[in-house]
């Protein structure tokens, strides 16, 4: 009999499962509470409960070549950051192309899961659904998926703001911020400095008479646009992930910050935080700085108090006939439909084994998927996440035992501890190109980058010193992909071609090949050292061929 899985949520994370099962022969049931897909990217006018919410102009923060399924890129013409609704033109384009939408149930709701009585011997869940029209049905499921992420419960600690009850203007969470028109030369203070609290200050100093963005730590801030004008992400590499784990953590953010203290410095625009550049989630906005230095955007220290419309901030600060605070103060998140003894959520803490099985479990039947913070795009690593799961569902890769698994949770609390500043929102962080090939390590789909030299140089190459995009780990194991050594081939083509909109006949500078042709030779070298065991004689014949030749 083929396995039914149930998968809560029909957002990036949900299709990605969807698939993932469809892939292992198993039959997906999924199950999204709104009358579309698209989870967190599908904008609505008015915020629903307990359900994602973005404002209108929202621009994602990792490009479209790092942050595209693996197995299928994001079309050429595309902009490299895009728009929300272009990533849900995307996500159309998946979900149409591999035929998801037809096992999708809308409208419906899931109330509870729970394991059934013979669990321990069948692994079985009952779920319980409710459709628009109150109809509830109990399915029985021979494993489940949660995919409903974790921007669902804003977080909005009015207890740390004294006298926000007898604030005479209008505050909310930034969930329900959705355009700044009507609060044009209004007067606004924005608190918090994350991603969604640098865009909407940026966005409403546009309009408003004076906007202040108050944080109590202040913030290291990267730009969307690199060097030469390339997408930042895009520039991180293998090569650059090891150079940076060999080195001591103060020198490479001592590194880091001095680069984006030369962009502008972070001390002088009243930013400058006292910790470390890799000990918070970063902000990124290419715009803040412009906004600060031109005065519409004034950065404050935390809040003291509120009085009527005034607002008083720490160090004896007041700003008087204040009509907007949006608190950009983060989410909470939890799974009320499911038993805290199946995993429980404490301080935004869950106690999940590679941030996916509950680890105490007796039937490894259970996945969260996409609930982490990757300093990176979500999408593939939930994608791998979905990969490793269904293979976990089926048997054909086992965990390991209990307490090597909750060895392996209380390890990563600990390294998390240790590098980041206390906060809810560091709770769930995972670099990522660390975390995919963690789990691609379990699936059997991470890159052999030695074997990869010797056998196809050319490959390897753009491998370790290109961008760790998806295609990657689709070259082999289970879900190998034909078109991956291709995809690899022509990412920059489709990073450029969006940008290529008008004739440009300005002389090409001519290209030296000298230092690629060295490292190429030295890395080849060294792969060649590794595998020197296993290396064909007539096989070094065929690696000159593909090395770069010099012109």
């Amino acid at each position: 009999m083929t396995r039914r899985v149930a998968v809560i949520g029909g957002g990036s994370s949900g299709l990605a499962c969807i698939k993932s099962c469809l892939d292992e022969g198993l039959e997906p049931v999924c199950y999204e509470s709104s009358d579309d897909i698209g989870g967190l990217w599908k904008f609505k006018e008015n915020p629903e409960p307990d359900r994602a919410s973005i404002y209108h102009s929202v621009i994602i923060n990792t490009s479209k070549e790092m942050m595209c399924f693996s197995d299928f890129p994001i079309p050429a013409h595309f902009p490299n950051y895009m728009h929300n609704s272009l990533i849900m033109d995307y996500f159309r384009m998946f979900a149409d192309h591999f035929h998801l939408t037809k096992h999708i149930r809308f409208n419906t709701k899931v109330l509870q899961v729970r394991q059934r009585s013979d669990f321990s011997h069948s692994g079985q869940w009952d779920v319980e659904t409710e459709n628009k029209d109150g109809k509830m049905e109990k399915h029985i499921f021979d494993a489940v998926m949660i995919c409903i992420g974790h921007h669902c419960h804003p977080n909005l600690p009015l207890h740390d703001f004294p006298g926000i009850d007898t604030f005479k203007g209008t505050y909310f969470h930034s969930r329900d911020y959705k355009t700044p028109e009507e609060w044009r030369n209004k007067k606004a203070v924005v608190i918090g400095i994350g991603n969604s609290g640098g865009d909407i200050a940026v966005e409403l100093s546009r309009v408003a008479k004076q906007v202040y963005l108050s944080t109590r730590r202040g913030a290291w801030i990267a730009n969307r646009v690199a060097d030469n004008g390339l997408p930042r992400d895009m520039l991180y590499s293998r090569m650059t992930n090891v150079l940076r784990r060999m080195l001591p953590f103060g020198l490479t953010c001592s590194m880091a910050e001095r680069k984006l203290d030369n962009r502008f410095d972070h001390s002088l625009y009243n930013l400058k935080p006292k910790h470390r550049l890799f000990s918070q989630h970063p902000t990124a906005n290419d715009e803040l700085p412009n906004r600060i230095l031109s005065g519409t955007v004034q950065v404050k220290s935390n809040i003291r108090r509120f009085q009527g419309s005034s607002v008083e901030f720490e160090k004896g600060s007041v700003v008087e006939d204040v009509d907007l605070v949006v608190f950009a103060t983060g989410y909470r998140f939890s799974f009320p439909f499911l038993a805290s003894h199946v995993t429980s959520v404490s301080g935004n803490k869950a106690s999940l084994y590679k941030y996916v099985f509950p680890p105490e479990l007796e039937r490894p039947t259970l996945a969260i998927i996409g609930l982490v913070q990757p300093l990176g795009a979500i999408m593939p690593i939930s994608e791998m996440q979905a990969r490793w799961a269904t293979r976990v569902f089926k048997g054909c890769t086992k965990l390991p035992p209990v307490a090597s698994m909750l060895k392996d949770v209380q390890c990563k609390q600990e390294t998390m501890a240790k590098r980041y500043v206390p906060s809810q929102r560091h709770t769930i962080q995972v670099d990522y190109l660390n975390y995919m090939d963690e789990i691609a390590g379990l699936l059997g789909v991470r890159p052999n980058i030695p074997r990869l030299l010797l056998t196809d140089p050319r490959l390897g190459l753009k491998v370790l010193f290109g961008p760790g995009t998806p295609y990657q780990y689709r070259l082999k194991g289970p879900g190998k992909w034909a078109g991956a050594r291709q995809a690899i081939f022509t990412q920059w083509e489709r990073v450029a071609q969006p940008m290529q909109t008008r004739p440009c006949d300005d002389p090409k500078t001519k290209r030296s090949f000298m230092w690629p042709l060295i490292l190429s030779a030295a890395v080849v070298g060294w792969a060649a050292y590794v595998n020197r065991n296993n290396l064909p004689t007539a096989l070094l014949d065929k690696i000159i061929v593909y090395l770069p030749a010099q012109d």
